[in-house]
């Protein structure tokens, strides 16, 4: 799918960058408020830097992941994905 996330490069700050399997890239960006719940562990650095692709889909240990359909609409309409 064009969605299919091939690289992600993810930072301390809590953003990263992705490329899809079409060529478009861009950045995603977690604001604190967005990291409740499932995404709770994410506000650790040291965890939220442990980002892997699993089939194109960037996920997390403990079963955490993101939509790429979703990231990559948004990421094609403003270059960027903000959570928040």
């Amino acid at each position: 799918m064009e969605w299919d996330v091939v690289e992600v490069v993810p930072k301390a700050d809590l953003s990263m960058q992705v490329r899809f399997a079409d060529g478009t890239q861009g950045a995603v960006r977690f604001e604190q408020s967005h990291l409740f719940g499932v995404f709770e562990s994410l506000k650790d650095p040291a965890v939220f830097c442990q980002a892997y692709l699993d089939s194109g889909v960037v996920s997390w240990p403990g079963d955490i992941d993101i939509a790429p359909d979703a990231m990559y609409k948004e990421i094609k309409k403003n270059g960027q994905w903000v959570l928040r």
